[in-house]
């Protein structure tokens, strides 16, 4: 009926007004995807941090939400989470935002990084310094699957969360199943199984 406002017009009302606008959705999306060094898992991280809990742009449930979308996508996952956050704080718009501001400046990065990389492979010190980086990269990652698994580990489900997890991990790694089935098959699960008390 119009003119009757109910709560669920309340909080869609509520909700524009606490979501960015399209600068501040490319300010932030182009600072952390593309000035956060360590790869898609550290910038995954530190995204989280500032969209859910420094910002509070998005609810972690809306995190959880996108996260698992982007797994299921072919293609860079990190730049689909980007586009879903985006896209649930300002639609198309944010999500079109979001992805040029995260892959842009890091594309032409690359192309500037590799073209300086061609001539500087022959000497040690570079092997040396990418070694190192890409074992800091791997504690990142670890960090990163941290942050999103901890709030799930502090609900009543957890052990429920934490077979999951394992499961997950135990599946992909020694079963070899690839990590669409074992996300489309946790999320299978998961509809079937009674609801998280």
């Amino acid at each position: 009926m119009r003119g009757v406002r109910n709560e669920e017009d309340d909080r869609v009302e509520s909700e524009k007004e606490r979501a960015p606008d399209l600068a501040r959705i490319a300010a932030a999306f182009g600072r952390y995807g593309n000035l956060t060094l360590g790869g898609g898992s550290a910038t995954l991280a530190v995204i989280h941090r500032e969209l859910i809990g420094r910002r509070r742009w998005l609810a972690a449930a809306d995190f959880d939400l996108c996260f698992a979308l982007a797994r299921l996508t072919p293609g860079t996952n990190f730049f689909a989470l980007c586009v879903g956050l985006s896209f649930r704080l300002r639609g198309a718009r944010g999500a079109a935002v979001a992805l040029l501001a995260t892959s842009l400046p890091g594309a032409l990065l690359v192309v500037i990084a590799t073209a300086l990389f061609t001539r500087w492979q022959a000497l040690t010190w570079a092997g040396a310094a990418i070694g190192g980086a890409s074992a800091a990269a791997v504690g990142i990652t670890v960090y990163a699957a941290w942050i999103i698994v901890a709030p799930h580990l502090r609900t009543a489900a957890r052990l429920r969360s934490a077979l999951v997890v394992v499961a997950a991990f135990a599946l992909h790694a020694f079963a070899g199943l690839s990590a669409i089935t074992v996300i489309a098959t946790a999320g299978a699960l998961g509809a079937l199984l009674p609801p998280r008390a």
